[in-house]
């Protein structure tokens, strides 16, 4: 079994970055996007940073941590790109089924996260609001109940 490091923080906090550039510098890695996952839900899908979008967002994070994990076990480093707040931790690792990762925040002052939200095109995120409310989470540990990915 290989590493595997979450890189997480905000939304703009520049985790997609930094993770591609951390995949590209190890032989043997995978890069695995937490937002992908969100992506497959067809119909019916809720905003995942809305409160009442808890349960499906519990499905879709342990599905990707699973997904992530048989890469690691398949001999894989795993750099993992998505927002895994201290309140979501637990069970992200759990649904890995690892008996560790190494877990990297991101963050940055709320006001570059909310410069960086606006300016990027290729994302379809654009709640200021919701940005410095998961910032505020992260910041103080994950203890404002924030839902469980933006």
């Amino acid at each position: 079994m290989h590493s595997f490091l979450v890189v997480t923080g905000p939304p703009g906090a520049g985790k997609s970055t930094v993770a591609r550039l951390l995949a590209e510098s190890t032989p043997t890695s995978v890069l695995v996007s937490g937002d992908a996952f969100f992506g497959f839900l067809a119909n019916g899908a809720l905003d995942p940073w809305l409160p009442e979008a808890h349960d499906q967002n519990t499905i879709v994070t342990r599905d990707a941590a699973k997904a992530a994990g048989e890469f690691a076990r398949g001999g894989f480093a795993v750099v993992y790109d998505g927002v895994i707040g201290p309140w979501f931790l637990e069970t992200f690792t759990a649904a890995t089924g690892l008996p560790e990762l190494d877990y990297a925040v991101l963050l940055p002052p709320v006001e570059i996260c909310q410069q960086r939200v606006t300016a990027r095109t290729e994302h379809r995120f654009a709640d200021l609001e919701a940005a410095a409310e998961i910032h505020r989470s992260f910041a103080d540990g994950g203890h404002r109940g924030a839902t469980s990915r933006p």
